[in-house]
């Protein structure tokens, strides 16, 4: 197991990821910021932190009291963990109730990201929402990913075990290194980040858009009898949707159920659900993934 010091440093690298620089207000056409990307151990930008600081660019160009309720997003090219990126927000519209913002983020001058996103004053209406599965297991039952890859020497497996901001524990038994278990388009995980975070719903949003990125084509490979290990298999991210509900807190444990209803011609989709730990739905999820495995 990791120890709480290790544990928290993490979360403060993804509060450092949100907090972008407006160089000072400096505009062109379009409002511009450049974050910092976290450092990986295949130098390649995690997905899940280009779509939050994405959202926090878009944010810092609306007022407090409009939060993002939908985004949808395409990943274009693959990012450079070794630099920073910039992000060039576009104020489509502002209305009453809603504004909308177009984001790309850069490296090189190239898009790395093309995200629209929509943001909301809070209003009343109609409410309902869908239940939280049964009969889940309480996270602290379940092994953390610490105890399942840290004795793995290799530096994939310790970034995992040690560096993720976030304590993602799997329902269903992991497919890191294996995938010997019953073959189901399912998936489901508890997860939370390891330290506290600040009282701003618009941080909170954007740090779950982070971790929406970490397991949703699982139920993928899980049906196929794949796991994250097997040779010569690529997965990547095509694009990603994702609609907020409610206030979410990140730093409390919240239920992620995912499922994939079809996949073909090298490309699959997972959806999912996300659970406050007394049942609140804040938030559901799309994303479309290339999954090519080597012939047999």
């Amino acid at each position: 197991m990791t120890s709480p010091a290790r544990q928290t440093g993490p979360t403060d690298t993804l509060l450092t990821l949100l907090d972008l620089d407006d160089l000072g207000g400096a505009r062109t056409d379009k409002d511009v910021f450049v974050g910092p990307s976290e450092r990986q151990p295949r130098h390649r930008v995690f997905g899940g932190q280009v779509l939050a600081q994405t959202l926090m660019a878009a944010s810092r160009t609306v007022p407090a009291d409009r939060l993002v309720h939908s985004m949808h997003g395409y990943f274009l090219r693959a990012g450079d963990a070794d630099q920073s990126i910039t992000f060039g927000v576009e104020r489509l519209r502002d209305g009453r109730s809603f504004s909308a913002r177009q984001v790309h983020a850069y490296q090189d001058g190239k898009p790395i990201l093309s995200m629209i996103a929509s943001f909301q004053t809070e209003s009343d209406g109609v409410d309902h929402q869908t239940q939280m599965p049964a009969d889940v297991p309480d996270p602290e039952s379940l092994p953390s990913t610490a105890d399942l890859l840290g004795s793995i020497d290799h530096p994939v497996a310790q970034y995992w075990a040690f560096d993720r901001p976030f304590d993602v524990r799997h329902v269903n038994p992991a497919v890191y290194v294996s995938a010997a278990g019953e073959r189901v388009a399912r998936n489901a995980v508890w997860m939370k980040t390891f330290g506290p975070m600040p009282d701003d719903q618009r941080v909170h949003r954007a740090a779950l858009a982070y971790a929406s990125d970490y397991t949703l084509l699982e139920p993928i490979l899980r049906r196929h009898g794949l796991s994250w290990v097997t040779p010569d298999m690529n997965v990547a991210s095509l694009d990603h949707a994702m609609w907020w509900h409610r206030p979410v807190r990140v730093d409390e444990w919240l239920l992620y159920v995912q499922e994939s209803p079809s996949a073909h011609g090298a490309r699959g989709l997972g959806v999912g659900r996300i659970f406050t730990r007394d049942g609140v739905h804040v938030a559901t999820v799309g994303q479309e993934g290339m999954v090519r495995v080597p012939r047999p």
